[in-house]
């Protein structure tokens, strides 16, 4: 007998209400049109409304909802707005994202802090505006999209890395928090997906998926109710075993990848 699911099952979406934050490009993009296409109500933000107005196509269960993750008061505004037209908001994706291509030699503070407030801060931001109302209801769902660059250290990802290393660790903690309380929490891993971002790569990304292989791997983990959601296997898996190796194999691994 399978044991039960760590989250509800999320798979019946017709009327949902659904926050993709950071939804005007990539994987943010391709989930919110998903689930307006199974009738979800989709409330789209990013800081780009023109990006936004594309996403949505005029369809009548989408709503653009320009902002930008790294204010508190955009996420007041948003959350209220949110409040007042549907009521609340059933499930909030954390999809917003920076990355620059960085070796340690190249660390530029300016840069880092703008990553790090884009990939962690802005979540914190998102959760200190959305709990309080999924707490009073004893209800509510919130995904939290890393990356398999958290799992362990790799080339490029110096400062990317250590913000989804750190939305792991979080999202852990949340679910400890916050499933006794009646909420779900879901952990999305993605390896690599042809976005904006990852365009910025000068190397062969392995088992490379597009943005909606990557939605459709989110809808069914959240339909399984799974709490770590990560993909492709066959990649993820292997990362996933190399961050358990000694550090000694670990790092001989890496400097055989960048052939050092």
């Amino acid at each position: 007998m399978w044991p039960s699911p760590l989250n509800p099952r999320l798979k019946n979406w017709s009327g949902t209400r659904v926050w993709v934050v950071g939804a005007s490009s990539g994987i943010g993009a391709a989930v919110a049109q998903k689930l307006i296409g199974q009738g979800a109500k989709v409330a789209l933000s990013a800081r780009h409304f023109e990006k936004l107005e594309l996403v949505a196509a005029n369809r009548p269960n989408a709503l653009v909802l320009p902002m930008d993750v790294t204010e508190p008061e955009a996420w007041e505004a948003g959350h209220a707005a949110l409040r007042a037209l549907w009521g609340g908001v059933d499930l909030v994706v954390f999809c917003a994202a920076d990355y620059q291509p960085l070796r340690a030699w190249e660390i530029e503070a300016a840069r880092a802090r703008r990553t790090i407030e884009v990939n962690l801060t802005g979540v914190y931001f998102g959760l200190e505006t959305i709990l309080p109302t999924m707490l009073a209801r004893h209800a509510g769902n919130i995904a939290i999209i890393a990356s398999v660059a958290g799992y362990m250290g790799l080339p490029n990802a110096t400062v990317y890395g250590p913000t989804k290393a750190a939305l792991i660790n979080l999202a852990e903690l949340l679910y400890a928090d916050l499933h006794p309380k009646g909420l779900g929490v879901f952990l999305i891993n993605p390896g690599f997906v042809k976005t904006p971002l990852t365009a910025r790569n000068t190397f062969t990304m392995p088992a490379l998926l597009t943005p909606e292989q990557a939605a459709d791997r989110i809808l069914a983990g959240l339909a399984r109710g799974q709490f770590q959601i990560d993909f492709p296997r066959r990649f993820t898996l292997l990362v996933q075993l190399a961050s358990l190796l000694p550090y000694r194999w670990r790092f001989a691994l890496l400097n055989r990848a960048l052939g050092l």
